[in-house]
């Protein structure tokens, strides 16, 4: 795919107009494979999302690149951002909780590009609904994470059926000091950035909040009312501890979300996008959550437990301080915690339980029963949504359309009674049932 045609794609569905350095690095780069190392929320899917185009033929029913993510959250987002670059390109997502038939189906004619967890890939592959034989890119994203002990045996299964690729991408924001043998990576061009000037630790303020019990939801609580609204993490070392807290946040009033490893797909993805549109602001989360997450304008990020490894801390952070933006990260101490070396604070902090402008919930959810194997598009839903039920356009948020379902954030006062007005009407002609997400 041409350079021009690839920046063209870029600036008009992303809107963006100029890459930052690291992208505009990765896009120059001429070396077979590449290790491109940066800082969390630096851009590093456009940037090795332009390296792969630039090395694929033109579109044809055979797979040419496969990106591979650690988790299925991780996919979902590369993929937005590869489908709407790669125009001309069929591009396929697939993930366990993703359904299987409708993978298939979508397996034939063969992709251009699949966007793919590694256990979602090798079933594919056992039931030989896919052949990678004269695949030339792959893509390791988190390659650290996906090249480590879990993913082993899968990683290995999966590159020996692709015995002619003609360059592989590896990135993170974490080093891996040894590469695995059955990779066969042959002198890979490594770019760091995790050096540079401009990372997002040179926009953090990192912020210690005593707390005088060694039970710290206390503080927490009076921490985050103390907050000016907008969008936080709460980072806990268990699936367990994220229920209590989550829990006794919900019993103070807060409007939270809750995102673990024991929670099944759909609900981890309705808490990754009520988060982003703004419905739960809060949202409580193991590690599961420091990576991957492509969540717009996180103010701050709170641990309530003390990270285990600085690795976790180095992710965690990521969440924040994104792009351009600034953010804040709390760390919450009790006399039981040890605070790591790696953990430098440039201030203290004493909540007081109130704001003048406290972290609220202006926005409402609309789910709807049919998405884009229903025919259903954003575009429709815009239009149901402004001349069926009465919005204007300034009041519907983000849109989400999904293969079976969508969803829509509108303005909570207005919420019942559009849920209202929706039931009476139809969606393209057909009765669609349009709920309140809780």
């Amino acid at each position: 795919m041409k350079q021009s045609e690839i920046l063209k794609n870029i600036a008009g569905k992303m809107g963006i107009e100029t890459l930052n350095p690291m992208q505009k690095a990765v896009m120059e780069c001429q070396s077979k494979n590449l290790i491109l190392l940066s800082p969390t929320g630096s851009g590093k899917t456009l940037g090795f999302t332009i390296a792969m185009l630039q090395s694929l033929p033109k579109p044809s029913p055979e797979v040419k690149a496969v990106i591979i993510a650690p988790s299925r959250e991780l996919v979902t987002q590369i993929y937005r951002v590869v489908r709407d670059i790669a125009a001309g390109y069929k591009c396929v997502a697939m993930y366990g909780g993703h359904s299987v038939t409708d993978e298939k189906n979508s397996l034939n004619p063969a992709p251009d590009i699949i966007v793919a967890t590694p256990g979602r890939l090798l079933d594919h592959l056992q039931r030989k609904h896919v052949d990678l034989f004269n695949t030339k890119v792959l893509v390791l994203d988190e390659y650290d994470k996906s090249l480590e002990l879990g993913f082993h045996d899968e990683m290995k299964k999966i590159i020996r059926t692709m015995p002619n690729l003609s360059r592989i991408i590896l990135t993170s924001a974490t080093r891996l000091l040894e590469m695995p043998e059955f990779l066969k990576l042959k002198s890979p061009e490594t770019l760091d950035f995790l050096g540079n000037s401009d990372n997002p630790g040179s926009r953090m303020s990192i912020v210690e909040v005593s707390s005088p019990a060694n039970d710290k939801l206390d503080t927490l609580i009076d921490l985050l009312k103390s907050l000016d609204n907008g969008k936080v993490i709460v980072f806990v070392n268990h699936r367990e501890s994220a229920d209590r807290v989550y829990q006794a946040l919900k019993k103070a009033g807060l409007p939270v979300g809750i995102y673990h490893g024991a929670l099944d797909q759909l609900d981890r993805e309705k808490a990754v996008d009520l988060l982003n549109n703004g419905t739960t602001p809060i949202l409580v989360s193991t590690d599961l959550g420091a990576r991957g997450l492509d969540i717009d304008s996180i103010n701050s990020i709170i641990h309530y437990h003390i990270p285990l490894t600085e690795e976790t801390w180095t992710h965690r952070n990521g969440r924040t301080a994104r792009v351009d933006a600034k953010g804040t990260v709390y760390v919450i101490t009790s006399e039981n915690d040890n605070i790591p070396e790696y953990m430098n604070f440039d201030r203290s902090y004493f909540p007081t339980g109130k704001s003048d402008n406290p972290i609220r919930s202006d926005i409402a959810t609309l789910h709807f029963n049919s998405g884009k194997k229903e025919k259903i598009s954003r575009g429709d839903i815009v239009g149901f949504l402004i001349k069926q039920c009465g919005l204007n356009a300034d009041d519907i948020g983000k849109i989400i359309v999904k293969d079976h379902s969508a969803i829509a954030a509108i303005p909570a006062v207005t919420a019942k009674a559009v849920v209202a007005k929706a039931a009476q009407e139809k969606l393209k002609g057909k009765r669609v049932r349009i709920t309140l997400m809780k």
